[in-house]
């Protein structure tokens, strides 16, 4: 379609994707806020796997309200990285955005995103995210993932992926971004191979990052809108508080070593990430599985060293980012 068929009226359909699983308190909330998006033409399909706590009654209540609301059940639970995919399978949109059942998105969130996504350089558009514990948004919180001052930036990819890889202000969930559908479909999935017999497809923390990284490799640029559209509430639900931050941390980077190691067969990105995971374990002690070294991490067991390259861009980083924290911090 083209930017004169857009301008004259006519809207590409956007496929808002909710798994849901025992989100009976928070769900509506997070269904009327894909529902309230303005100047865009959308469709929410909601996969509820197997909840057992009322939020399928919920789902059925809003879907015979509006027509727009597409409602599934799985027969029983099947894991959240298989619900994920079994939305992306239900999708009928050019474009497709993952929304998790306990989080927002502001009703511009669509119409900011999409005119940068038409662009056929761009991978993906991610907004900032405001991280909230309170029952609305309103109530305030932190700022994640904004970058310029908050402006607009469109990032060549490699900044992006190697920004992820120094632990910069880049987002590890999709959770804040815009696909396209195809996209999606052939990089969200289901599992990582690793050695140690770890179950992404379970514990859904890596599969998320690694669908942001297979898709902006593919694309020269993603983009950023620095306003923060999406809204993530933390509560003692939430699988960042859940997992726990050493376990996340640790099983994103395993999922990085296969990204860099099996995907870009890349040695710089690879001795980069080892400065990293030599940082992690010193600062949060053992990994699962037994994991001790930086070698355990890696798809084939043996890592690229670290490099003075690599420590360079990991002590630049770390000023960088204090340097940050500094300037928030002054008056």
């Amino acid at each position: 379609m083209s930017h004169e068929q857009v301008a004259a009226g006519e809207r590409e359909l956007v496929s808002i994707l909710i798994p849901a699983y025992n989100r009976a308190g928070v769900i509506e909330q997070t269904v009327r806020s894909a529902l309230a998006q303005r100047d865009a033409e959308i469709e929410v399909v909601v996969v509820d796997n197997a909840s057992t706590d009322g939020t399928w009654d919920i789902l059925q209540r809003l879907a015979a309200e509006d027509a727009r609301v597409r409602v599934f059940r799985n027969d029983e639970n099947i894991g959240p990285v298989r619900n994920w995919l079994a939305c992306v399978a239900r999708a009928r949109g050019a474009y497709a955005k993952i929304l998790w059942s306990d989080d927002l998105i502001a009703p511009d969130f669509i119409a900011r995103c999409l005119p940068r996504l038409r662009d056929p350089r761009v991978g993906f558009v991610y907004t900032a995210a405001l991280m909230f514990s309170g029952a609305t948004p309103q109530e305030g919180g932190c700022v994640q993932y904004q970058l310029a001052g908050g402006r607009d930036l469109e990032l060549p990819s490699r900044r992006f992926i190697e920004g992820v890889f120094s632990d910069g202000p880049y987002p590890f969930s999709p959770g804040c971004a815009l696909f396209r559908s195809a996209d999606m479909a052939r990089n969200l999935w289901r599992d990582i191979p690793n050695r140690h017999g770890s179950d992404f497809s379970m514990h859904a923390i890596g599969n998320d990052l690694l669908l942001l990284l297979l898709t902006a490799q593919q694309y020269p640029a993603v983009v950023c809108v620095g306003e923060a559209l999406s809204q993530f509430r933390e509560h003692p639900g939430s699988i960042s508080v859940t997992a726990g931050h050493g376990r996340l941390i640790y099983h994103y980077d395993l999922a990085k070593a296969f990204f860099a190691v099996k995907v870009l067969k890349d040695r710089r990105l690879e001795r980069l990430l080892n400065v990293h995971i030599f940082m992690h374990l010193r600062r949060l002690g053992p990994a699962p599985y037994g994991m001790r070294t930086v070698s355990d991490f890696h798809p084939d067991g043996a890592g690229a060293g670290f490099g003075v390259g690599a420590l360079s861009v990991w002590a630049w980083s770390v000023l960088r980012r204090r340097l940050a924290r500094l300037r928030r911090s002054t008056p």
